[in-house]
């Protein structure tokens, strides 16, 4: 197969794989953040200390954890095409993709948030900071760096795992590199497929571990911006206290 018949299956492949994962990506940070949010937060000492509640959205994660992507995919087959009216496409990918993204993503989010420094929560809660300030303001800004390396963990294991919904028609380079590589005995193109997938997996976790540390630098993880803030905010009260005194 010369070059010009490669580029456009290659294209499209590239193309998919690019859809595939964004949009599982997306759809697992939006629930993965909260759930991992909530698995902290109920926990034994936690701000909403709730442990029937922690161990039930526990071991729906860790089920969600357990089960090899490959299987995950076959089990939902009749939720995603409830959802997408079909069961092979790039679009129908998204469906197990997302699923399976989202128990990863939340024990990521729980390491985090766990991370970030207790005397700063103690600190906005004497000040009269209530759950979702704290959350707002201290738990997520303090843990962004490891948030930002989280997601790109992340979108790495999503593509691996967009490569193994490709073997059983969900599009993209795993696909390609099915049908064309091993199939068809198309031994350059599975491993132009591969080079591919390594560049990619290269940038995206140079750009994450740049970012993390960008962030961390301009004092992501304990810097005093929260307690500050709240302080700034109490300061007219207390001048207003003094000078009716």
């Amino acid at each position: 197969m010369t070059w010009s018949e490669m580029q456009p299956l290659l294209s499209q492949a590239c193309s998919e794989t690019f859809d595939m994962v964004l949009w599982s990506t997306l759809i697992a940070i939006v629930a993965g953040l909260p759930l991992g949010l909530l698995l902290v937060l109920t926990d034994r000492g936690g701000l909403l200390q709730n442990i029937v509640a922690n161990k039930v959205i526990g071991q729906i994660v860790n089920v969600g954890r357990s089960l090899p992507f490959i299987i995950l995919m076959v089990a939902l087959m009749s939720f995603t095409r409830w959802v997408t009216g079909t069961t092979i496409g790039t679009a129908a990918a998204v469906v197990p993709l997302a699923i399976g993204g989202i128990p990863f993503f939340a024990r990521l989010v729980e390491t985090a948030v766990r991370e970030v420094d207790q005397g700063l929560v103690e600190a906005v809660q004497s000040m009269g900071g209530n759950t979702w300030t704290i959350v707002r303001k201290v738990l997520v800004p303090e843990s962004l760096p490891s948030l930002i390396a989280s997601t790109t963990t992340t979108v790495i294991a999503l593509i691996g795992y967009s490569a193994m919904a490709g073997t059983v028609g969900g599009g993209g380079l795993g696909d390609l590199a099915v049908r064309y590589g091993y199939q068809r005995f198309e031994t350059e193109l599975m491993w132009i497929t591969v080079a591919i997938l390594a560049v990619a997996i290269s940038v995206i976790q140079f750009a994450g571990d740049f970012a993390a540390r960008a962030l961390h630098s301009r004092g992501g993880r304990s810097g005093p911006a929260p307690k500050l803030r709240l302080l700034k905010a109490k300061e007219p009260d207390a001048a207003g206290v003094g000078k009716a005194a």
